[in-house]
C-alpha cells in the first residue's frame, strides 16, 4: 500500500488514510450559522474518501469573522447545525475537524467576488482589533489596540469556541496562528509594535498562542487530537520567520499540542511568495525533523504521485489538499486508482469504481 493510503493515529484518532481536506472559507454563512451549503460541502469530500475534514476558519467571536459570511460558534445556537454535519461526516469514515479563529486586523472584508476589501462600517463592516494600530491596507481603517482586558476576552472566546466545537461533534480542534490573522499579528514584528508583555521579544509575541492553546486545553479532550496552523515564514526581511516557527513549536508540542499545519504569508498584502508546487514542503520538514513533531503540508499539491513523495521523503505526516479538492470532491477515490490502491468506496457508488 503506498504512504497516501496509509493510516495514521494521532492520539485515540484513528485517520484511514493521509488525505486531509484544508479548511476553506465558503463565505455562505448568515451571522455564523451554516446551512445546507456547508453540509454538502463538507459531506461531499467526506463520501470522496479523505481521512480528515477541516471546516473552515470558524470565529471565536462576531468581531473576529473575516467577512459578514463566514461560520462561528459565538452562539449556542450555532452547534445544531454542526452536529449534522459532523455526523454525517462520521458516517461516511472521516473525522471532522474545525479550525478556529480570530481575524484581527483582517476582519470585516467582503467577500471575494465582491472584491475582498476592507467594509466600512455603514456598509457591514465593524471596528477591528490587533495587537497594534497598523492597519493591513494602508486605506483600511486603523484597528483598535487591544488593551489587556480585549486579549483576556480572545483567549477566553476560543476556550469557548472549543467547548462548543465538542459539543458539536469535532474530533480535532486546530488553532489558526497564520495568514495574517489575530494570533499571527502578534507573533510578527511587522504587526505587533507593543512594549508591554505581549510585545518584543520573541517570548513575549508567543505569549498570545500559548495562552489561547492554554485555555483550549482546559476543554478540549486529552485523547483528541489539537492543531496548530502557523505561518512558518512572512515572506519579508524583519519578519516572522522558519527558525522562530521552529522554535515555537517544540514550545506548543510540550504544551501538547499534536501537529503543525505549516503554511506561509498573509501578513503584508506586498510580499513576494515564490508560488510553485509544493513551495512550503520545505517548512514542514524543517518543522517535522526540528521539532520532533508532526506536520502536514499544504500549498499547490496537486497530484497523487507528488503526494506520495512528500510522504516517503518524511517531510509530513499528512497532506491537505485545498483548491485541488474544489475542483474534485472525490479526490482520494481517484488517487487511489492511480497508486495501485484498492480502497473501500461509498456502497452507492461502487459500480463506477475503476
Amino acid at each position: 500500500m503506498s504512504q497516501l493510503f496509509s493510516s495514521i493515529s494521532i492520539k485515540d484518532v484513528v485517520f484511514r488514510n493521509r488525505i486531509a481536506i484544508s479548511p476553506m472559507c465558503q463565505y455562505s454563512a448568515v451571522d455564523g450559522f451554516a446551512s445546507d451549503w456547508h453540509l454538502v460541502h463538507l459531506g461531499s469530500r467526506a463520501v470522496g474518501g479523505a481521512a480528515l475534514i477541516i471546516q473552515e476558519a470558524t470565529a471565536v467571536s462576531p468581531e473576529g469573522r473575516i467577512s459578514p459570511g463566514d461560520l462561528g460558534l459565538y452562539h449556542a445556537k450555532h452547534v445544531e447545525k454542526l452536529q449534522q454535519i459532523t455526523s454525517f461526516i462520521e458516517r461516511q469514515g472521516a473525522v471532522p475537524g474545525i479550525q478556529l479563529a480570530h481575524a484581527g486586523r483582517k476582519a470585516g472584508c467582503a467577500m471575494p467576488w465582491e472584491g475582498g476589501r476592507q467594509l466600512k462600517e455603514k456598509d457591514g463592516g465593524w471596528k477591528t482589533v490587533a495587537p497594534f494600530a497598523i492597519p493591513f491596507y494602508p486605506e483600511d481603517a486603523a484597528p483598535v489596540e487591544l488593551d489587556l482586558t480585549g486579549i483576556e476576552k480572545v483567549i477566553s472566546d476560543f476556550g469557548v469556541a472549543a467547548e462548543r466545537s465538542l459539543q458539536a461533534g469535532y474530533r480535532v480542534v486546530e488553532i489558526h496562528a497564520a495568514h495574517g490573522y489575530l494570533i499571527h499579528q502578534f507573533l510578527s514584528p511587522l504587526s505587533n509594535k507593543r512594549t508591554d508583555q505581549y510585545g518584543g521579544s520573541f517570548e513575549n509575541r508567543i505569549r498570545l498562542l500559548l495562552e489561547v492553546v492554554a485555555s483550549v486545553q482546559r476543554v478540549w479532550p486529552k485523547n483528541l487530537p489539537l492543531f496548530v496552523r502557523l505561518s512558518a515564514t512572512d515572506w519579508v526581511d524583519g519578519g516572522w520567520n522558519p527558525d522562530e516557527a521552529v522554535l515555537l513549536a517544540i514550545l506548543l508540542k510540550e504544551e501538547g499540542v499534536d501537529l503543525i499545519d505549516c503554511s506561509s504569508g498573509g501578513m503584508v498584502p506586498d510580499a513576494r511568495i515564490p508560488v510553485g508546487p509544493g513551495f512550503q514542503v520545505a517548512f514542514a520538514e524543517k518543522i517535522k525533523k526540528e521539532a520532533g513533531i508532526l506536520t502536514s503540508a499544504v500549498g499547490l499539491i496537486t497530484e497523487a504521485k507528488q503526494a506520495e513523495d512528500i510522504l516517503r521523503s518524511g517531510s509530513a505526516d499528512l497532506i491537505l489538499f485545498g483548491r485541488e479538492s474544489l475542483r474534485e470532491p472525490y479526490f482520494p477515490l481517484k488517487a487511489a486508482a492511480e497508486l495501485n490502491d484498492d480502497i473501500i468506496w461509498p456502497l452507492q457508488y461502487v459500480r463506477a469504481k475503476l
